[in-house]
């Protein structure tokens, strides 16, 4: 923006109220909402304020509620936005054929679909919504086929635990949410096709994700493992992780243990080098890649066999292996550390520690795998009263059992270096371990030498006549290398790559899920695939969902759907009663909106190869990881298997940031009762936490005070918008309030998109203005009675260069700001227009219909409504979006300097070329220079072109007024 744009940009009274609030020149008109009291302010979106903290959400029925008197007179979107709604459903407007022109291009942009909470939307939900509808409306103008759906991850956990409080199917329950997230949906305005919508949880379309699983069944990627689950004695169930907080159940705070039971696994790890190497190719945010690379976690290795001791210390026939990335550290391990579920601890424990091995098995088993695995925990362990050999130097080193270690990574136990490892120095250092130093970090001082070092550096203290092995003096890599050539030809390991990534858990001890199509024969446990042509299979109707209290899921509870036979061999059988995870339904439903009917396949060939892969795919960084590395999981067996044409399912992601509650101002009470200021920070725990309303605050240089006691420092801080903070905003109340347009605008204009900001009421009261001057632009000034007449004020008149150039000038920078995701800074180009366009004397017809097919991705009720207007009889969706032409956007103005009597006076902007005669007008009509020239007579002026105006005033004549 130009110095001479920004000037423009910051006099319009909207934007000082709005972007600069703490500045309002004092000849500038109020705003009606300004001129009220504050108080009254306040209570003008108390509604939209208050929102979260009424006890039920009341829905927003756009045709029957009645707006407010001061939103009904800005411009009638009460009566627009319904309108539009209704034409849009009646003309399915959005709707894309099952058979495209395939010779255009297309564009299939997708939200991560939500799950269909009772809780319904609130404000933070339609930001990525609107990013991708302003994105799907472009592209439909700019000729493309556009693929934009939207259905429902609609199994879940709380569906279930309400029916299990209740008693309310969860049917029943998902149905009645799904039917509010879809009138909320459409109250915003979204061009989604829902001629597309589906569920995961209808048959017709889990019968697919049920296919899907018997072709991983068939290619040994679905397996049956003994694995370890949350499990809760007092309720009789199985819970998932995220019903389990602080090592007690989330539901009456019982006591929940670490349980081996059978479980269905998918073996993901057979693609985890397809899965790390394919990243390089992906349009992603680099932050993503890296945190699905560290998910999948390769490392380069080697496993080694450390041989176990008797007890008379001899070597037995078993041994425990463990993985390492630091084969060049051998000599240095002084113990080693097996988890508490190893295969291997029965055997080798003595029976001196036998009781406080199990006692510690029992103490683990309490903990989940975070908790275990947390860097900051206290480091606790038993010895097993056993030890092993290390193969490098024959040195016999405890074994002792700690929870540190997993059983799920690696080998489940590890070598011991603690001069080398900061966590396996804290355990030695507490049980009183030896430590032997091996690498020589040659950048430190001698005084750092008995320090942990974890880094590389010069191998020492690691040779052995006995073994064979010296790597004294080498470098760690050439060390590593060495020590396993070494291991190989030995006999005690082998080079070995090693992944974080475990095979994914894919069972669930849940009644609301996807049935797994799987049969166990009575007689031999062997598991049969049920038959293709027999899916779906039905979840059976139940009227208990209360766990078994057996550890059974509640499906076991269907006896008569459970019982069955093998239809090929008739043999007794029982049905798997375990469901498929939530995550399964959406780790394909991309691929089912091309096609979204088909009986008879997962997909058509054609469309898939059409439709693939998803262009742009928006939601919260909060599934960076697990959603999008399951989904190219399966997307990868699916191309393998030839079902899908791309290796890839996504092409671009895009997080959206978060939308934080309104700012909470926190104060602090002595037990007193007085307020204690926030400058005592590091005693402000010893007091009493007090939320402070934000009309008894006040800004105080760079701080937050008290109205009432200014010495008194408040904490400013917005949180994540929670039913428990009381800060939830409900979207149908500032549709009800501001339109959808307005709350669509307002996300948008909020900042970077992918970065997190702040709600604030206020804010969305300035895009509200913005829209209602440009209403006013277009339509015209109120009548008396607050009404708009039918009609504009536009006019077929010719449009000047300058009105040409300001057009153009804001198509090219909103078009460039929405293929960047920059929705924020191309709303700012599209209030600089409409500020120049306020001080024009008319509207062109061809500057004003241009900038409503601009306007319309962002405020699309309002744009249809100033196209109908404009004497349009169809829908602007598909008309063609503006071009910016090259010729409009060249600079061609110059700043001219002014004389009067050879006397520099002000400068004027004039075009390349201008004349002298067109100079001395604008001249003539400059404010500062008028004064000079009013009433003047002129003796002569001298002009050169580009350079200078000098204008010589005759002093001995009066001339007639300029003006």
């Amino acid at each position: 923006m130009s110095s001479h744009q920004l000037l423009q940009f910051r006099s319009d009274p909207f934007v000082l109220s709005h972007c600069f609030p703490l500045i309002r020149p004092t000849n500038s008109p109020k705003h009606p909402f300004h001129s009220l009291p504050f108080q009254r302010r306040l209570s003008h979106h108390a509604r939209v304020r208050s929102s979260a903290k009424k006890k039920k959400t009341t829905q927003c029925n756009l045709k029957n509620e009645t707006p407010s008197v001061d939103s009904k007179r800005v411009y009638p979107f009460h009566e627009i936005e319904p309108k539009w709604q209704r034409y849009w459903e009646d003309n399915r407007t959005f709707r894309t054929p099952d058979d495209v022109d395939t010779s255009k291009p297309k564009f299939y942009v997708l939200d991560m679909f939500p799950y269909p909470s009772g809780a319904g939307l609130h404000v933070g939900h339609p930001l990525g919504y609107t990013a991708t509808d302003i994105l799907a409306r472009v592209r439909r103008m700019q000729g493309y086929n556009v693929l934009h759906p939207m259905g429902w991850d609609a199994f879940g956990l709380p569906a279930e635990q309400y029916a299990i409080e209740t008693g309310t199917h969860p049917k029943t329950t998902t149905f009645k949410n799904i039917d509010r997230f879809r009138l909320q949906l459409k109250s915003l305005g979204f061009s989604y096709d829902w001629d597309r919508e589906l569920s995961t949880t209808e048959p017709d379309y889990y019968k697919w994700t049920q296919w899907i699983f018997l072709q991983l069944y068939k290619r040994g990627l679905a397996y049956q493992a003994e694995v370890p689950v949350n499990w809760c004695p007092a309720l009789g169930t199985v819970l998932a992780n995220e019903e389990v907080v602080d090592g007690v159940s989330e539901r009456g705070g019982h006591p929940v243990i670490r349980k081996p039971m059978r479980q269905w696994m998918l073996k993901i790890t057979a693609y985890a080098d397809r899965l790390l190497d394919d990243l390089d190719e992906l349009e992603w945010p680099e932050s993503i890649k890296e945190m699905q690379r560290n998910w999948i976690g390769r490392s380069e290795g080697a496993e080694l066999n450390f041989t176990i001791l008797d007890g008379e210390g001899q070597e037995t026939d078993k041994g425990i292996t463990v993985y390492t990335t630091r084969p060049d550290t051998l000599f240095g391990a002084t113990y080693m550390v097996v988890a508490p579920e190893h295969h291997l601890l029965s055997y080798f424990v003595t029976p001196e520690q036998k009781q406080q091995v199990e006692e510690y098995k029992d103490f683990a088993s309490r903990k989940s795998d975070l908790e275990r695995t947390e860097l900051q925990k206290e480091k606790t362990g038993v010895f097993t009263g056993c030890y092993a050999k290390n193969p490098a130097n024959g040195d016999a080193i405890p074994i002792w059992v700690a929870d540190y270690v997993l059983a799920s990574y690696g080998t489940g136990a590890i070598m011991a270096v603690p001069a080398h490892d900061t966590r396996d120095n804290e355990f030695a250092l507490k049980y009183n371990i030896p430590i032997k130093w091996v690498v020589r970090n040659e950048a430190s001082s001698s005084d750092d030498a008995k320090q942990v070092y974890a880094g590389v550096g010069v191998i020492e203290n690691s040779s052995s006549v006995e073994t064979g092995l010296d790597i004294n003096q080498l470098s760690s890599k050439e060390a590593a290398l060495k020590v396993i050539e070494w291991a190989e030809r030995t006999g005690n390991g082998k080079k070995k790559v090693n992944y974080k990534l475990r095979d994914w858990l894919f069972a669930r001890q849940r009644y609301w899920g996807e049935p797994i199509p799987i049969l166990i024969l009575d007689e031999s446990g062997e598991t049969i695939a049920v038959s293709e042509s027999e899916l779906p299979l039905t979840l059976p109707e139940l009227n208990d969902f209360t766990p078994t209290g057996t550890g059974e899921p509640p499906l076991s509870k269907a006896v008569s759907w459970v019982n069955t036979v093998d239809p090929a061999t008739g043999k007794p059988a029982k049905r798997e009663t375990s469901t498929m995870p939530q995550w399964a339904g959406s780790c394909w439903y991309y691929l089912r909106f091309m096609d979204p009917k088909n009986p008879e396949a997962l997909v058509d060939k054609e469309k898939e190869k059409y439709w693939s892969p998803v262009d742009v795919y928006v939601g919260g960084a909060e599934h960076a990881v697990l959603h999008l590395l399951y989904s190219r999981f399966w997307h990868k067996v699916l191309y393998d298997i030839g079902v899908v044409s791309t290796k890839e399912p996504f092409k671009c992601v895009i997080n959206q940031g978060i939308i934080l509650g309104e700012v909470q101002y926190t104060a602090w009470k002595d037990q007193e009762g007085n307020y204690v200021s926030a400058e005592a920070e590091e005693r402000l725990n010893e007091y009493q936490q007090v939320t402070i309303p934000e009309d008894k605050v006040m800004k105080s240089g760079d701080h937050f005070v008290l109205k009432e006691d200014p010495s008194i420092r408040l904490i400013p801080r917005a949180y994540k918008m929670s039913k428990s903070r009381g800060n939830v905003v409900n979207p149908d109340d500032v549709v009800l309030e501001y339109g959808a347009d307005s709350l669509r605008l307002y996300e948008m204009f909020m900042g970077p998109f992918r970065d997190s900001k702040t709600w604030n009421t206020s804010g969305i009261e300035g895009v509200h203005r913005f829209l209602a001057r440009t209403w006013r632009l277009v339509i015209g000034s109120p009548q008396s009675d607050g009404s708009f007449k039918d009609g504009t004020v536009v006019t077929d008149d010719e449009p000047t260069l300058e009105q040409l150039r300001s057009l153009h000038k804001c198509i090219a920078k909103v078009t460039d700001e929405i293929e960047s995701t920059r929705f924020n800074t191309g709303i700012s180009g599209m209030m600089e227009f409409v500020n120049a366009a306020y001080k024009w004397n008319n509207q062109p017809r061809g500057i004003i219909e241009p900038f409503v097919l601009l306007l319309s991705p962002y405020a699309p009720h309002m744009a249809e409504e100033l196209w109908s207007r404009l004497g349009h009889s169809s829908s602007l969706a598909y008309e063609s979006f503006p071009k910016a032409n090259p010729d409009y956007l060249k600079d061609t103005t110059i700043v001219l300097p002014v004389q009067i009597n050879g006397k520099t006076r002000g400068t004027i902007e004039v075009e390349e070329g201008c004349s002298e005669d067109e100079a001395f007008a604008l001249a003539s009509q400059d404010k500062k220079l008028e004064k000079y020239l009013d009433g003047q007579s002129i003796k002569k002026r001298i002009y050169v072109p580009g350079k200078i105006l000098n204008v010589i005033l005759d002093k001995t004549n009066v001339k007639v007024t300029t003006k």
